[in-house]
Protein backbone atom coordinates (compact mmCIF):
# COMPACT_ATOMS: atom_id res chain seq x y z
CA UNK A 1 0.00 0.00 0.00
CA UNK A 2 1.04 3.23 -0.70
CA UNK A 3 2.19 6.05 1.80
CA UNK A 4 -1.60 8.00 2.40
CA UNK A 5 -1.90 11.25 2.64
CA UNK A 6 -4.03 12.11 5.64
CA UNK A 7 -6.59 15.13 5.20
CA UNK A 8 -7.09 16.61 9.12
CA UNK A 9 -9.93 18.49 9.61
CA UNK A 10 -7.85 21.37 11.57
CA UNK A 11 -4.92 21.69 13.66
CA UNK A 12 -6.20 20.30 16.83
CA UNK A 13 -6.62 17.14 15.19
CA UNK A 14 -2.86 17.22 13.69
CA UNK A 15 -1.76 18.10 17.44
CA UNK A 16 -3.46 14.84 18.71
CA UNK A 17 -2.32 12.39 15.87
CA UNK A 18 -0.44 9.10 16.43
CA UNK A 19 3.17 9.46 15.16
CA UNK A 20 2.30 5.32 14.97
CA UNK A 21 0.50 6.44 11.69
CA UNK A 22 2.37 6.71 8.42
CA UNK A 23 1.96 9.08 5.93
CA UNK A 24 1.85 12.66 4.77
CA UNK A 25 -0.55 15.21 7.02
CA UNK A 26 -2.77 17.76 5.12
CA UNK A 27 -4.49 20.52 7.37
CA UNK A 28 -7.87 21.60 6.49
CA UNK A 29 -7.65 25.48 8.01
CA UNK A 30 -11.27 26.59 7.22
CA UNK A 31 -14.54 27.34 8.51
CA UNK A 32 -16.42 26.60 5.10
CA UNK A 33 -19.99 26.37 7.02
CA UNK A 34 -19.65 30.30 7.75
CA UNK A 35 -19.90 33.41 5.64
CA UNK A 36 -19.64 33.70 1.77
CA UNK A 37 -18.53 30.67 -0.33
CA UNK A 38 -18.90 32.36 -4.23
CA UNK A 39 -16.46 33.31 -6.63
CA UNK A 40 -16.20 32.79 -10.73
CA UNK A 41 -13.28 30.83 -9.93
CA UNK A 42 -11.21 29.28 -7.04
CA UNK A 43 -8.70 32.19 -6.99
CA UNK A 44 -11.82 34.45 -6.36
CA UNK A 45 -13.51 32.06 -4.14
CA UNK A 46 -10.24 32.04 -1.64
CA UNK A 47 -10.38 35.71 -2.16
CA UNK A 48 -13.89 35.81 -0.84
CA UNK A 49 -13.11 33.78 1.80
CA UNK A 50 -9.95 35.48 3.06
CA UNK A 51 -11.82 38.91 2.59
CA UNK A 52 -14.22 37.12 5.05
CA UNK A 53 -12.18 35.65 7.56
CA UNK A 54 -10.28 39.13 8.18
CA UNK A 55 -13.18 41.06 8.50
CA UNK A 56 -15.31 38.60 10.78
CA UNK A 57 -12.35 37.67 13.43
CA UNK A 58 -9.80 39.78 12.02
CA UNK A 59 -7.00 37.35 11.90
CA UNK A 60 -6.65 36.35 8.53
CA UNK A 61 -4.94 38.52 5.90
CA UNK A 62 -5.03 37.11 2.05
CA UNK A 63 -0.87 36.66 2.84
CA UNK A 64 -1.55 34.60 5.78
CA UNK A 65 -5.12 32.67 4.42
CA UNK A 66 -2.50 31.98 1.39
CA UNK A 67 0.53 30.48 3.45
CA UNK A 68 -1.66 28.81 5.88
CA UNK A 69 -4.78 27.57 4.20
CA UNK A 70 -4.51 27.74 0.53
CA UNK A 71 -1.26 26.23 0.40
CA UNK A 72 -2.81 23.05 2.59
CA UNK A 73 -5.64 22.77 -0.28
CA UNK A 74 -2.74 23.22 -3.12
CA UNK A 75 -1.42 20.34 -1.62
CA UNK A 76 -4.49 17.83 -2.59
CA UNK A 77 -4.47 19.62 -6.08
CA UNK A 78 -1.24 18.47 -6.66
CA UNK A 79 -1.47 14.85 -4.99
CA UNK A 80 0.09 12.16 -7.62
CA UNK A 81 -1.59 9.73 -9.88
CA UNK A 82 -3.13 6.61 -7.87
CA UNK A 83 -2.22 8.71 -4.66
CA UNK A 84 -3.64 7.38 -1.03
CA UNK A 85 -5.92 9.69 0.49
CA UNK A 86 -7.07 9.87 3.90
CA UNK A 87 -10.07 12.56 4.73
CA UNK A 88 -10.00 12.72 8.78
CA UNK A 89 -13.92 14.66 8.95
CA UNK A 90 -16.36 13.87 11.96
CA UNK A 91 -20.37 14.41 11.32
CA UNK A 92 -21.07 17.52 12.69
CA UNK A 93 -22.08 20.23 10.30
CA UNK A 94 -18.70 22.43 10.00
CA UNK A 95 -16.82 19.25 9.39
CA UNK A 96 -19.23 18.13 6.54
CA UNK A 97 -18.91 21.09 4.58
CA UNK A 98 -15.14 21.47 4.84
CA UNK A 99 -15.34 17.32 4.01
CA UNK A 100 -17.72 18.26 0.53
CA UNK A 101 -15.30 21.08 -0.27
CA UNK A 102 -12.09 18.32 -0.43
CA UNK A 103 -14.33 15.81 -2.44
CA UNK A 104 -15.06 18.75 -4.96
CA UNK A 105 -11.01 19.34 -4.90
CA UNK A 106 -10.21 15.68 -5.46
CA UNK A 107 -12.55 15.14 -7.86
CA UNK A 108 -12.02 18.44 -10.13
CA UNK A 109 -7.78 18.25 -9.46
CA UNK A 110 -6.75 14.82 -9.09
CA UNK A 111 -6.14 11.59 -11.13
CA UNK A 112 -7.22 7.75 -10.06
CA UNK A 113 -6.92 8.13 -6.11
CA UNK A 114 -7.62 5.84 -3.87
CA UNK A 115 -9.93 7.90 -1.22
CA UNK A 116 -11.02 6.75 2.36
CA UNK A 117 -12.86 8.57 5.18
CA UNK A 118 -11.86 7.73 8.86
CA UNK A 119 -15.02 9.18 10.96
CA UNK A 120 -14.48 9.16 14.96
CA UNK A 121 -16.98 6.89 17.40
CA UNK A 122 -18.64 7.95 20.29
CA UNK A 123 -19.94 11.27 20.63
CA UNK A 124 -21.01 13.95 18.38
CA UNK A 125 -19.88 16.39 20.28
CA UNK A 126 -16.32 15.66 20.76
CA UNK A 127 -16.04 14.13 18.03
CA UNK A 128 -12.06 13.36 17.23
CA UNK A 129 -10.88 15.34 20.68
CA UNK A 130 -12.66 12.90 22.34
CA UNK A 131 -11.06 10.16 22.09
CA UNK A 132 -7.11 8.86 22.49
CA UNK A 133 -4.46 7.83 20.51
CA UNK A 134 -5.51 4.09 20.40
CA UNK A 135 -9.16 4.88 19.70
CA UNK A 136 -7.82 7.56 16.62
CA UNK A 137 -6.04 3.93 15.34
CA UNK A 138 -8.87 1.73 15.29
CA UNK A 139 -10.72 4.75 13.41
CA UNK A 140 -8.12 4.73 10.92
CA UNK A 141 -8.30 1.28 10.62
CA UNK A 142 -11.77 0.96 10.22
CA UNK A 143 -11.37 3.31 7.43
CA UNK A 144 -14.17 3.46 4.73
CA UNK A 145 -13.50 3.51 1.11
CA UNK A 146 -15.07 6.14 -0.93
CA UNK A 147 -16.32 5.22 -4.50
CA UNK A 148 -18.43 7.76 -5.03
CA UNK A 149 -16.47 10.75 -4.41
CA UNK A 150 -18.37 12.77 -7.44
CA UNK A 151 -21.42 12.58 -5.32
CA UNK A 152 -19.85 14.10 -2.23
CA UNK A 153 -18.78 16.49 -4.21
CA UNK A 154 -21.94 17.59 -5.66
CA UNK A 155 -23.35 18.58 -2.43
CA UNK A 156 -20.55 21.67 -2.29
CA UNK A 157 -21.76 22.81 -5.81
CA UNK A 158 -25.55 22.39 -4.48
CA UNK A 159 -24.60 24.59 -1.00
CA UNK A 160 -22.54 26.79 -2.84
CA UNK A 161 -25.47 27.64 -5.16
CA UNK A 162 -28.07 27.63 -2.26
CA UNK A 163 -29.95 24.96 -4.06
CA UNK A 164 -31.81 23.60 -0.93
CA UNK A 165 -33.70 20.88 -2.44
CA UNK A 166 -31.17 19.06 -4.37
CA UNK A 167 -28.75 18.94 -1.49
CA UNK A 168 -31.46 17.83 0.83
CA UNK A 169 -32.14 14.83 -2.12
CA UNK A 170 -28.58 13.90 -2.74
CA UNK A 171 -28.33 13.57 1.19
CA UNK A 172 -31.24 11.09 0.74
CA UNK A 173 -29.73 8.88 -1.92
CA UNK A 174 -26.64 9.06 -0.18
CA UNK A 175 -28.24 7.83 3.46
CA UNK A 176 -27.16 4.25 2.61
CA UNK A 177 -24.12 4.46 2.29
CA UNK A 178 -23.27 7.68 4.26
CA UNK A 179 -26.16 7.75 7.16
CA UNK A 180 -24.20 11.08 8.89
CA UNK A 181 -24.68 13.18 5.56
CA UNK A 182 -28.38 13.51 5.74
CA UNK A 183 -28.65 15.08 9.49
CA UNK A 184 -25.99 17.31 8.83
CA UNK A 185 -27.76 18.73 5.72
CA UNK A 186 -31.03 18.74 7.62
CA UNK A 187 -29.11 20.89 10.51
CA UNK A 188 -28.08 23.56 7.58
CA UNK A 189 -31.31 23.85 5.82
CA UNK A 190 -32.88 24.05 9.73
CA UNK A 191 -30.06 27.03 10.42
CA UNK A 192 -31.08 29.36 7.52
CA UNK A 193 -33.34 32.41 8.41
CA UNK A 194 -36.92 32.57 7.15
CA UNK A 195 -39.59 35.45 7.79
CA UNK A 196 -41.09 33.31 10.62
CA UNK A 197 -37.61 32.76 12.28
CA UNK A 198 -34.38 33.31 12.51
CA UNK A 199 -32.84 29.87 12.08
CA UNK A 200 -32.35 27.20 14.42
CA UNK A 201 -28.67 28.32 16.25
CA UNK A 202 -30.54 31.86 16.57
CA UNK A 203 -33.50 30.68 18.21
CA UNK A 204 -31.40 27.49 20.28
CA UNK A 205 -28.76 30.91 21.56
CA UNK A 206 -31.95 33.05 22.86
CA UNK A 207 -33.42 30.08 25.02
CA UNK A 208 -30.30 28.86 26.16
CA UNK A 209 -29.89 32.74 27.61
CA UNK A 210 -32.97 32.47 28.57
CA UNK A 211 -33.09 29.52 30.26
CA UNK A 212 -29.27 30.05 32.12
CA UNK A 213 -30.41 33.75 33.07
CA UNK A 214 -27.10 34.75 31.79
CA UNK A 215 -25.46 36.79 29.34
CA UNK A 216 -21.95 35.34 30.34
CA UNK A 217 -20.51 33.82 26.97
CA UNK A 218 -18.85 30.58 28.56
CA UNK A 219 -21.67 29.21 29.77
CA UNK A 220 -24.29 29.68 26.97
CA UNK A 221 -21.62 28.50 24.57
CA UNK A 222 -21.10 25.12 26.35
CA UNK A 223 -24.71 24.41 26.64
CA UNK A 224 -24.83 25.29 22.61
CA UNK A 225 -21.91 22.87 22.19
CA UNK A 226 -24.84 20.19 24.22
CA UNK A 227 -27.64 21.22 22.53
CA UNK A 228 -26.78 21.76 19.03
CA UNK A 229 -23.75 19.61 18.41
CA UNK A 230 -24.73 19.03 15.24
CA UNK A 231 -23.68 22.33 14.15
CA UNK A 232 -20.09 21.32 15.28
CA UNK A 233 -19.52 25.77 15.66
CA UNK A 234 -16.39 26.68 17.91
CA UNK A 235 -16.14 29.41 19.88
CA UNK A 236 -15.47 31.85 17.10
CA UNK A 237 -18.70 31.25 14.80
CA UNK A 238 -20.92 30.96 18.24
CA UNK A 239 -19.55 34.57 19.41
CA UNK A 240 -20.07 36.13 16.60
CA UNK A 241 -24.18 35.46 16.60
CA UNK A 242 -24.29 35.86 20.30
CA UNK A 243 -23.03 39.17 20.32
CA UNK A 244 -25.57 39.88 17.43
CA UNK A 245 -28.23 38.51 19.98
CA UNK A 246 -26.80 40.25 23.22
CA UNK A 247 -27.03 44.00 20.29
CA UNK A 248 -30.45 43.47 19.56
CA UNK A 249 -29.31 43.30 15.50
CA UNK A 250 -31.15 39.67 15.55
Amino acid sequence: MPVPYHVLNGDALSAQFPEGIEGERIVARECLVDGPVGGKDLDAFFQTRAAFLNEAYGDSAMEDYLSGTVSEFQKIMGLPKGALLCLWFEDDLFCQVNFWFVCWLIQQYTNEVEVFLIRPEGSLQYGFGGVGQAALKEAYHNRQAITDVASIAALWIFYCNGDTQSLLESGKKLERTYPFILPAIEAHLERLPSKDSPGRPVTSLKAIINDLNTTEFGPVFRAFNERESIYGYGDLQVKHLFDKIIAGQI
